[in-house]
């Protein structure tokens, strides 16, 4: 069935053609999206009247961000500005409201943007020897020029006595250039201006002591190439 018709269905709205209805009652794909759809209306309903939304914790929307490629992480949306627009794309705003993602065919998504953001590059992250953890990295680019590395280990483990860092280095190892911290399993960092992608096109995630020496550990436990 057409999308607008199963998200105008889980709306309560009246919608689809006798043909459409019948095949609704035999599809049990379709009756699952529907389904999966009117629950998520709901729940944005529910929320609605229970007070303000509140916005899911940073580290949940740069995960799904980072996954997807999407760049900057969706604000919570407001519904009441959202009445002016069709109603077969309402049920996508109470989605993001509620910071829920419904898959049915394809992943849908509603994303309310402060800027727009460009990638222009990516990097598979995969672990070096002794390590099993894996990764992703992107590089934004904002409409003012600046940058950001956007980048998502699938663990967020450490050790007790240390932390992760970050860092881009030339593909020769022989230069590095350290861009933060990394708290959990995800983060983003500003990049400094004017530093040359080309030649700090290797991004790498070391484990690191709190032992006073701002240097390199050399304990890397991810590494990858950016490309364009």
């Amino acid at each position: 069935m057409d999308d607008d018709v199963i998200a105008l269905l889980a709306l309560g709205e009246p919608a689809g053609s006798a043909s459409e209805l019948a095949h609704l009652r035999e599809c049990r794909r379709c009756t699952d999206e529907l389904d999966a759809l009117a629950d998520v209306a709901e729940l944005a309903r529910s929320s609605a009247a229970d007070g303000p939304l509140v916005p899911p914790a940073p580290e949940v929307w740069d995960r799904v961000a980072a996954e997807l490629g999407l760049g900057t992480p969706p604000a919570v949306v407001d519904l009441d500005s959202r009445r002016a627009q069709p109603r077969a794309w309402r049920w996508v705003a109470a989605a993001a409201a509620v910071g829920v993602v419904v898959g049915g065919g394809g992943a849908w998504w509603a994303a309310s943007r402060d800027e727009p953001v460009t990638v222009v590059a990516t990097a598979v992250l995969d672990p070096l020897p002794g390590w099993d953890a894996t990764g992703s990295a992107v590089v934004e680019t904002r409409s003012d020029g600046s940058r950001v590395l956007v980048l998502d280990l699938d663990t967020a483990q450490t050790s007790d006595d240390g932390f992760r860092e970050v860092w881009l280095l030339t593909p020769d190892v022989s230069g590095l250039v350290s861009v933060g911290t990394l708290a959990g399993s995800s983060g983003r960092f500003d990049l400094p201006e004017g530093l040359d992608l080309d030649e700090f096109s290797v991004v790498d995630v070391s484990e690191e002591q709190f032992d006073g020496d701002p240097a390199h550990s050399g304990e890397s436990i991810v590494r990858g190439p950016l490309e364009a």
